[in-house]
C-alpha cells in the first residue's frame, strides 16, 4: 500500500496568516503545511483520511482517480470543511455517477448531517456530492475495496475521536491522550503517523513533540511520522535534527510504502 501525506499542518495551516516568522517566510516547501489529511492507495482502491478546507488544492497535486471511501476522524472544521469538493469524484465517468462512502463515529456523523445537510440528504439535487454516510462503532473491522480498516478511540482533550489502523500502519491526529484499553489496537504497528503540534508550550488538546516521541516509544513502531504541526514546530531542516532515530517530521506530498 502507498500512503500519501496530503497535508501535515495544524488548523490554521503554515504559513500562518499575518506571521513573518522564519518558518512562515521559509522558501523550503517542506515548511508549507496544508491542513492535515492523508490518502491510502492500492492498485484498485483509494481511501482519503479527513477532508479539510484544503482538500481541493491537495487533490490537484495527485492523479485524478476514483475515491472509494473517506475516513473522518472528527467534526472540526480543519478535518471536514472540504467535503463538498468530493463532487468531481462522484462524476469521474460522467454521465455515470458514483456514490462515495464516508465513515465516521456516531457523534461526527450526526454533526455532519447538521452542518452540511444538503450533502447527506436522501433526495439529491443535481450537482451535490453523492455521499453515503456510515456511522461506525469503534473497533469494528470493515473493508473498503481491498483495504481493511479498524477505527479506535483517542482523546482530543475531552472529545473522543477516531484514529484508524490500516494493516501495519496506525493513523492518529489531534490526540492528547489515549486510554490504556485502546493500546491493544496498536499492537504490531510498524508505521505510526501521529500528531505533534510544536516543541514547547503545553496545549490542552494536542500533543507536543516530546509527547509524541514518548507515545511512539510505547507503541514500538519501527518508524514514526509527525503531523498536524504548527509554525511553532520550527523549520523542517532544523527541527528534524532534534528528533531521535526512527522519528521524522512528515511533509506535504511525502509518500511512504507499507
Amino acid at each position: 500500500m502507498v500512503f500519501t501525506f496530503l497535508g501535515t499542518g495544524t488548523s490554521g495551516g503554515v504559513p500562518s496568516i499575518g506571521c513573518n516568522c522564519k518558518v512562515c517566510t521559509s522558501s523550503d516547501p517542506r515548511d508549507n503545511r496544508l491542513r492535515t489529511a492523508a490518502m491510502v492507495e492500492t492498485d484498485s482502491t483509494r481511501v482519503i483520511i479527513d477532508c479539510g478546507p484544503d482538500f481541493r488544492q491537495q487533490m490537484l497535486r495527485v492523479p485524478f482517480r476514483k475515491i472509494d471511501g473517506v475516513l473522518i476522524t472528527h467534526i472540526h472544521y480543519d478535518h471536514v470543511a472540504g467535503i463538498d469538493d468530493l463532487r468531481p469524484f462522484c462524476s469521474i465517468d460522467y454521465p455515470k455517477l458514483y456514490d462515495i462512502d464516508v465513515y465516521a463515529n456516531k457523534d461526527t456523523a450526526k454533526a455532519l448531517r447538521q452542518t452540511m445537510p444538503y450533502c447527506f440528504h436522501e433526495n439529491h439535487y443535481p450537482g451535490i456530492p453523492r455521499l453515503l454516510l456510515h456511522e461506525m462503532p469503534p473497533h469494528h473491522v470493515f473493508r473498503i475495496g481491498d483495504i481493511e480498516v479498524t477505527p479506535f478511540v483517542v482523546m482530543h482533550g475531552q472529545m473522543p475521536i477516531f484514529a484508524y489502523r490500516i494493516g501495519s500502519l496506525a493513523y492518529i491526529t489531534d490526540m492528547k491522550t489515549i486510554q490504556l484499553e485502546e493500546m491493544r489496537y496498536l499492537e504490531g504497528v510498524e508505521t505510526l503517523v501521529v500528531n505533534a503540534l510544536r516543541f514547547e508550550k503545553e496545549h490542552h488538546s494536542h500533543q507536543l513533540v516530546d509527547d509524541a516521541i514518548s507515545f511512539a516509544q510505547k507503541v514500538g513502531a519501527r518508524r514514526t511520522f509527525l503531523v498536524h504541526g504548527s509554525h511553532g514546530i520550527g523549520l523542517h531542516a532544523e527541527s528534524s535534527k532534534r528528533l531521535p532515530q526512527g522519528v521524522q517530521l512528515a511533509y506535504d506530498g511525502q509518500t511512504i510504502h507499507f
